[in-house]
């Protein structure tokens, strides 16, 4: 009980994370020691689970995939995106430095932690760790690009957003701007879903969500087979991912914003960043952001000791 307990909690804590761009599910899921096995699980969705499903071998197929672990951690995950993410979206639009700031200390007091996964720094790793670095930070250098509802690309968008979400250190909302979908993915579509227009929503829907099945599902095999192939060399790659988020989220750096128009309501969301700079140390919010990157440090100290314990009794 107590286990499902603290799997609950760290989905919860995943689905508030995917609030923030930048911050993914993922990166959570990695520093609190479930990554490994959240991929395994996912890996084991496929065609042997479902001819038992078909087969009415619930049972069976709840085992395969790690059902319990993964309910868990979905039960968490949803009720957080219904009850705390809302909340913590409000504290995002009116201080955003002071959730930057918490984030920023989360991540960057795991990355200690994340390193000693990795049993030996060779050069692989460590070219594993600053290619990712790399490829994090592009994300922040790159020019969003212009919209397109052409099926193949919004197959493609599906792809890119998914691996996004599962990667650590990469948001899928932020992927989706960058690409120049999110208007079309993300509002135009639900807007026509909800308000009865079925066939132009599918249209975009359709391609969108096999995307983002394929992904999940390639992606997934292939990330547990690099874990149980060259598991020192992955672990620094995603480390190197979660590093590089650590300049989107630097607190306090100029925010760039998109308008889109939703009836009579306008909503902005985040393209970019822009002027990045060091925080004025006789300005008393510049104190109340340190307090709150404290209060990360503070939070990634219970939630390593959760995954701690957690590896611990998988080893048992």
């Amino acid at each position: 009980m107590m286990d499902d307990l603290r799997r609950f909690l760290k989905g919860f804590a995943m689905g508030a994370a995917n609030v923030i761009p930048g911050v993914s599910g993922g990166t959570i899921a990695f520093i609190t020691g479930i990554y490994e096995r959240l991929i395994d699980a996912l890996k084991k969705v496929d065609t042997t689970t479902i001819r038992l499903l078909c087969r009415l071998r619930i049972g069976e197929a709840w085992i395969r995939i790690d059902g319990r672990f993964l309910a868990a951690l979905a039960i968490g995950a949803g009720l957080s995106i219904i009850s705390l993410a809302r909340a913590l979206e409000w504290c995002f639009e009116h201080y955003p430095v002071l959730v930057w700031a918490f984030f920023f200390g989360l991540i960057a007091a795991s990355l200690p932690a994340v390193a000693r996964l990795v049993s030996n720094w060779t050069p692989g790793p460590v070219i594993a760790f600053l290619s990712g670095t790399g490829i994090a930070l592009s994300t922040v250098l790159m020019t969003p690009a212009s919209e397109n509802d052409n099926p193949f690309y919004l197959g493609i968008c599906g792809v890119v957003a998914t691996c996004s979400m599962i990667i650590p250190g990469l948001s899928g909302s932020y992927v989706l701007l960058l690409m120049g979908n999110y208007k079309v993915i993300m509002i135009d579509a639900v807007n026509n879903l909800s308000g009865g227009e079925i066939g132009p929503a599918l249209q975009v829907l359709v391609p969108v969500g096999t995307g983002a099945v394929i992904g999940m599902l390639v992606l997934a095999r292939l990330l547990s087979w690099l874990f149980h192939r060259w598991h020192d060399v992955a672990v620094a790659a995603i480390s190197g991912f979660v590093s590089g988020s650590l300049v989107v989220i630097w607190p306090w750096k100029d925010t760039l914003k998109d308008k889109f128009v939703q009836g009579e309501e306008v909503t902005e969301k985040i393209r970019g960043f822009a002027n990045w700079h060091l925080p004025d140390p006789g300005a008393g919010s510049t104190w109340a952001a340190l307090g709150a990157v404290l209060g990360g440090v503070a939070v990634i100290a219970l939630l390593e000791y959760c995954g701690g314990r957690e590896r611990r009794n998988e080893g048992k």
